[in-house]
């Protein structure tokens, strides 16, 4: 079965997120200092200051998600709205602090869309509805 259009969408966004931190990690792992290690900080949730292996590890688990998402598993649909709420949660004190001007504006575009995002996965009929039917055709 074909995923919907916006569930390919959001799998696309998560592997984008996992190459770009395959990348920095592997820059860091070849050419040490030549990029920060808060590179990968938006998508890695504090773990960035665990170094190259870290965002190595991280980008599989956002290429993970990716796949399961494509592939219509339910469980990284419901990982994917986790990493989405915790996205949410890790911006607020960003955007509580931040002053007028195209920060707030980035920040405040971050939240809408993660929670729009989220909220499509865990609400849509259409969405929950694909994932129940590929999962019984799976067993079936």
């Amino acid at each position: 079965m074909q995923p919907p259009t916006v569930v390919t969408a959001i799998s696309v966004v998560f592997f984008l997120a996992a190459i770009y931190l395959w990348a920095i990690g592997a820059i860091m792992l070849l050419a040490p200092g030549t990029v920060s290690l808060m590179s990968g900080a938006p998508l890695m949730y504090g773990l960035e200051l665990a170094g190259p292996y870290m965002a190595l590890l991280v980008g599989s688990g956002w290429a993970l998600i990716a796949w399961g998402l494509f592939r219509l598993h339910n469980w990284a649909r419901l990982a994917a709205v986790i990493v989405m709420i915790i996205g949410v949660g890790w911006l607020v004190p960003k955007i509580s602090s931040a002053e007028l001007g195209a920060g707030l504006f980035w920040d405040g575009l971050q939240i809408a869309l993660r929670a729009a995002a989220a909220w499509y996965l865990a609400q849509s009929s259409a969405v929950i509805d694909s994932f129940k039917k590929t999962a019984t055709e799976r067993k079936g």
